[in-house]
């Protein structure tokens, strides 16, 4: 995402997907760029495990770098390389209804418990599919910002590789291939040499137990598991940053990344 490169390439495989008969659908998130609007703007990121503490102002600059910005890069990308490009968030046509998320229990420094309102944070309810079998017969390719839509129509700030996960196992995807800044999951993450490359579903607990699933990858592989337990076939955890890091990921016999599986 923040490699002008790696996105352009990105985009211009995807369309390859398309050609070749597949029916990519993408969905993006945009931490980083959110952060250094708000900087610009004069508001400081506070995140909570992880999330990231949406009152109404930040959820403003959230529809405006994701919807207005990123998702609007992508499709051009898309559309430059000869597919057909359509950016949807989550609250066009519902297609991600989804309701606040609870208060989240933290322990303090002194040990203490405390329920923290994450503001508009949401959790998935639904995924409306039709619009997006609507799309991708059409040989449209949609691109999916991750803000959801609640009953009231108040927007929700959504975790992006949940947003991909729940609608993978919405659309009975044949994979899930979350794009990240590492090569996979790393038995020892100072050594790029390391990577697993399968992981079975009932492996993952013992991994995050002994630490080897950590910090940042936890939701991710947490994602995958869902998403395969909701019948997506596999899901892939690959390096973003290569060049055609997708075409190898499905294209050859070893892949490049993680690939998690029943």
């Amino acid at each position: 995402m923040v490699d002008e490169d790696a996105m352009a390439s990105t985009a211009r495989d995807t369309v390859l997907l398309k050609y070749v008969g597949m029916e990519p659908i993408v969905v993006h998130g945009g931490g980083p760029e959110i952060s250094r609007s708000m900087d610009k703007l004069g508001k400081e990121p506070k995140f909570i495990k992880g999330l990231r503490v949406t009152d109404e102002e930040t959820m403003e600059i959230i529809k405006m770098v994701l919807v207005g910005k990123i998702s609007t890069n992508i499709v051009s990308q898309i559309c430059y390389h000869d597919g057909k490009g359509i950016g949807v968030s989550g609250k066009d046509s519902r297609l991600i209804f989804a309701s606040k998320k609870p208060a989240h229990r933290v322990t303090d420094e002194s040990g203490n418990e405390e329920e923290v309102d994450l503001g508009l944070v949401g959790e998935i309810n639904c995924v409306n599919t039709d619009l997006l079998e609507m799309f991708t017969s059409n040989d449209y390719i949609p691109v999916i910002s991750p803000v959801g839509i609640a009953e009231d129509g108040t927007s929700l700030n959504l975790n992006a590789d949940t947003a991909a996960g729940e609608i993978a196992g919405a659309v009975d995807a044949e994979k899930l291939i979350i794009l990240a800044d590492v090569p996979g999951v790393l038995r020892d993450p100072s050594d790029p040499d390391s990577l697993i490359q399968r992981i079975k579903i009932e492996e993952v607990p013992k991994l995050i137990e002994d630490g080897i699933i950590s910090g940042g990858m936890i939701p991710k592989i947490e994602t995958c598991v869902k998403a395969i337990e909701n019948g997506v076939k596999s899901c892939h955890i690959i390096d973003g940053r290569k060049k055609h890091s997708l075409l190898l990921e499905i294209f050859t016999k070893n892949g490049i990344g993680t690939m998690i599986y029943k």
